[in-house]
């Protein structure tokens, strides 16, 4: 029908326009922040998922931060036990010394003195080093949890490697004397401190590889879980650029559609002239 006052060409033209014009939108916002999902409204079950994936993936991260974090306390604490390593290997060494006939006793006090100086800078390490505050090496009964999430940690037991744990602290062990049986006695004793220093600092290694291998795991997880992410949220560009110039092509035509029908009224009024 052939009328004036209601032009359905032109309104169905628009409808249709302005339903290209809201998809041409839809595709250039996904495709210019790189998402499929930009609102809830996009894909509400969608969204739901990958929020959850992201709070997880975000959680794992930072296990992973734990873990390089807890590496490097464990790094410190077994970098100050390998100078505690060195003193012991110098007070073994002041102890064969001393042992021999070959010195008189002032020469074994002067060995001593040494000899003391070794323990009290054990003691200074083993209580002066720290990580963030934390110390590992003055106490035998201490646990630091490494956390990687959910149910999922790790307990570091600190050691004990001052002169009292070891066994060599000055109160009992002496090189000093008018022979060489203190010394005798002190080179037996120190055997026994680096043999626990030993135990000790092998501890802090395994537990060193255990957090490697842990870190690498999670950041595998973390891996496989933004793929798994990115599959829910990110947008397919090759799928999407077609939709885009399918939408711009109806576009165009609904433009010069819209501008034929709000031509057609034109007719009816050459039929009044």
């Amino acid at each position: 029908m052939l009328a004036i006052k209601n032009n359905i060409m032109a309104e169905n033209s628009a409808r249709h326009l302005g339903t290209s014009y809201d998809k041409l939108s839809k595709s250039i916002e996904r495709l210019s922040s790189g998402l499929r999902i930009n609102s809830a409204k996009d894909d509400a079950a969608g969204l739901a998922v990958r929020e959850l994936m992201r709070a997880d993936i975000a959680v794992i991260k930072q296990g992973t931060r734990n873990a390089m974090d807890a590496i490097s306390m464990l790094q410190t604490m077994e970098g100050a036990m390998a100078v505690i390593d060195s003193a012991l290997i110098r007070m073994k060494e002041l102890a064969e010394q001393a042992a021999t006939g070959s010195y008189s006793e002032q020469q074994r006090q002067i060995m001593d003195n040494e000899f003391k100086q070794m323990i009290a800078e054990i003691d200074r390490i083993a209580g002066t080093t720290t990580f963030n505050s934390i110390n590992m090496l003055n106490s035998a009964g201490a646990a630091n949890v490494i956390h990687f999430g959910e149910n999922s940690s790790i307990t570091v037991n600190s050691v004990d490697v001052r002169s009292t744990a070891l066994g060599v602290d000055s109160a009992t062990v002496s090189i000093s004397g008018t022979d060489g049986t203190n010394a005798q006695t002190a080179l037996s004793l120190v055997t026994t401190a680096i043999e626990r220093k030993d135990s000790a600092r092998a501890s802090l290694g395994y537990m060193m590889n255990r957090l490697e291998s842990t870190n690498e795991v999670l950041n595998i997880q973390a891996e496989n879980m933004m793929a798994s992410e990115s599959r829910i949220s990110d947008v397919d560009v090759a799928t999407e650029m077609a939709m885009l110039t399918r939408t711009q092509v109806l576009a165009q035509a609904g433009v010069s559609m819209l501008a034929q029908a709000n031509n057609m009224p034109q007719m009816a009024l050459s039929l009044l002239r």
